[in-house]
């Protein structure tokens, strides 16, 4: 436990470290930009387009160094334990997780967003939450509807639809 507990520090921080680079890249319209003006507030818009990303990557890498310090210094029930990160249960238990975010991932170039992360709420809610049918595809159909109306509608981010694409042209003749 005390071992993991330091290298899952250390690799979200070398992430966080990563995430603050890449949000202090000009934006992709302003190729001749400085690197990092874009974390602060511009004056007349408000938030850069690194704001939101590069401060809460900083946030996220403090937390991390100061997991490393109460790890030095032994101070949380981790960094006191000898136990073993993951029992058996634990290592499976992740293998059905990861293994459902998997199928997600390649359900998304066939159903597109909306119809996998359905799928995906059916498997975890239905088959390892052990919820009714009932909570399941009200929890399964109303996720991707919401999601719909705040990135589609609302936003104006269009995500990938795959083969259900048909599905949704009487809704954008609708809305857009």
């Amino acid at each position: 436990m005390r071992r993991a507990e330091i290298v899952t520090a250390v690799l979200l921080g070398i992430l966080s470290v990563y995430f603050m680079w890449k949000a202090g890249e000009p934006p992709a319209w302003d190729p001749e930009g400085v690197r990092f003006a874009n974390i602060g507030v511009i004056e007349g818009e408000g938030p850069g387009s690194g704001f939101w990303p590069f401060w809460l990557s900083a946030v996220m890498l403090v937390c991390c160094i100061w997991i490393g310090v109460n790890w030095f210094r032994r101070t949380s029930p981790p960094s006191q334990s000898d136990e073993p990160f993951l029992d058996s249960y634990g290592w499976r238990l992740v293998a059905f997780v990861g293994g459902g975010l998997l199928g997600f991932l390649l359900l998304i170039h066939v159903l597109g967003f909306y119809g996998a992360i359905a799928v995906f709420l059916i498997y975890y809610l239905y088959f390892l939450g052990r919820h009714s049918i009932k909570q399941t595809l009200a929890i399964s159909l109303g996720v991707p509807v919401v999601g719909f109306f705040f990135f589609d509608v609302a936003m104006r981010i269009v995500l990938p639809k795959g083969y259900l694409e048909p599905l949704f042209i009487p809704l954008y003749e609708i809305f857009l």
